[in-house]
């Protein structure tokens, strides 16, 4: 679990597609006097406690322009 702060290039190559697949979830809140994007990924079929909160991400609204900006170059939106 950890707050992203900024987000940059990394110029390594992604070995493979990881075999896992999972489901995301967001939410967006005002917390603190400024707005959060939150995504929490959970526990895969195979994990001994399927559907549990797994993974979480905390953005700004600084980092997550940044990801937006990434996928829109990145992916064309």
């Amino acid at each position: 679990m950890a707050f992203v702060r900024h987000i940059q290039r990394d110029d390594r190559e992604i070995r493979s597609i990881h075999p896992t697949q999972l489901d995301c979830k967001y939410i967006v809140q005002d917390k603190d006097g400024r707005k959060v994007l939150q995504l929490n990924t959970y526990g895969s079929e195979d994990r001994d406690i399927p559907g549990k909160l797994s993974q979480t991400l905390q953005f700004s609204e600084g980092s997550a322009k940044e990801l937006y900006e990434i996928l829109k170059r990145e992916f064309g939106f």
